[in-house]
């Protein structure tokens, strides 16, 4: 017993250097998450089984893998889990009213928060690496392996079962200090750490997220259907937007945050510390005319380093045309003739996507 105390107040120790060192990467907190989710491997089959995941094949493909990280990743005895918030600090205190007031903004371009800085990708998983290093050194040999929304991952789940918050209806993982603006990673390892406490779910009766989702793609608390999800829509859908979700999606060209506006714990959400999370100009203040004028050399450069470029000019083109048609649809006159003439430029495109999307922009 005495040996189990000893045990427990080292790495009680060990936890509290780590945390030290991932704030100075940029992390706001750590904690380590047990490797047993099989209790939550029936909520992801039925999830898939419904094909909640759309065309998301890698979720299908991968299936309980995601849910066995001794599976994934041989040997992994514990995951060390690290949260990292995003929320530009240029953006003010006034953020959700800001971001909110846009919306209603119909010749506005609407990206989400966390896209209009670097891609998260590549700054996480390089300081998630420079954390398992240091880790690595003051433990001995130790195999580790870095993951942030790169792999088939339980990323929600691991963070839940740590204690870094609680799943929000919406899915998202919330914590009563810092709502829900951050990114997750994870830091996979082949030795048996004590895992730190779950922490309790503050929700309540509180239905705003549900209410606010522009196409209802929270089908029901805590369970999102991504097939009307616009972050999927206009992120990892390949094909052509559904005609009947493309009303509802406004100006949102790239994401969404619609459920996070509107969720109360987000009144605390905390500042990034890192720049490279600020926004790139024109990103938080673009409209639909501005980015629509972009040829694919301007995309490409304007997005360099950034999650946005991951969709292409092709799917770019397409998002915007959606917004462009929203637009129209309430247009003055003058303004009707300005974005007529815009889409009218991009009617002979290479793409038979972009050709279609900007037809029925047209229409509108």
């Amino acid at each position: 017993m005495v040996q189990d105390d000893s045990d427990a107040l080292q790495q009680e120790r060990w936890r509290a250097q780590w945390q030290d060192w991932a704030q100075q990467l940029g992390f706001s907190q750590i904690a380590v998450a047990p490797v047993d989710l099989s209790d939550a491997e029936p909520g992801l089959l039925a999830w898939l089984q419904a094909n909640c995941h759309g065309e998301m094949d890698y979720m299908q493909r991968h299936g309980l893998r995601r849910a066995r990280p001794a599976e994934l990743v041989p040997g992994t005895l514990s995951v060390i889990t690290a949260r990292m918030d995003y929320l530009p600090t240029s953006v003010g205190e006034d953020w959700v009213e800001r971001e909110t007031a846009r919306l209603t903004k119909p010749e506005q371009a609407v990206i989400s928060l966390y896209a209009r800085g670097r891609d998260y990708h590549k700054v996480m998983r390089a300081r998630l690496q420079q954390l398992a290093t240091r880790i690595e050194q003051q433990l001995g040999p130790l195999g580790t392996r870095v993951f942030t929304d790169s792999a088939p991952v339980l990323e929600a789940e691991l963070a839940v079962r740590s204690g870094l918050g609680w799943r929000g209806k919406h899915t998202l993982v919330l914590d009563r200090q810092v709502g829900s603006m951050f990114f997750l990673g994870e830091i996979f390892v082949n030795r048996a750490l004590n895992p730190t406490a779950p922490v309790s779910d503050h929700c309540g009766s509180c239905q705003a997220c549900l209410q606010a989702c522009p196409t209802q793609a929270i089908v029901e608390p805590y369970r999102l259907d991504a097939r009307r999800c616009i972050s999927y829509l206009t992120i990892e859908h390949p094909g052509s937007i559904p005609e009947a979700l493309r009303p509802l999606m406004g100006n949102r060209i790239y994401g969404c945050d619609d459920c996070q506006l509107v969720c109360p714990w987000n009144k605390y959400a905390q500042r990034a510390t890192l720049p490279d999370f600020e926004q790139r100009h024109p990103l938080g203040t673009a409209t639909l005319l501005q980015l629509w004028a972009w040829d694919e050399p301007t995309f490409l450069t304007a997005t360099e380093g950034s999650p946005i470029r991951r969709i292409g000019h092709e799917r770019w083109l397409r998002n915007l045309a959606v917004a462009l048609g929203n637009a129209l649809r309430c247009a003055d006159p003058a303004q009707a003739t300005s974005l007529r003439a815009a889409l009218t430029q991009r009617l002979e495109h290479p793409s038979e996507r972009v050709r279609e999307h900007v037809r029925w922009a047209l229409a509108q």
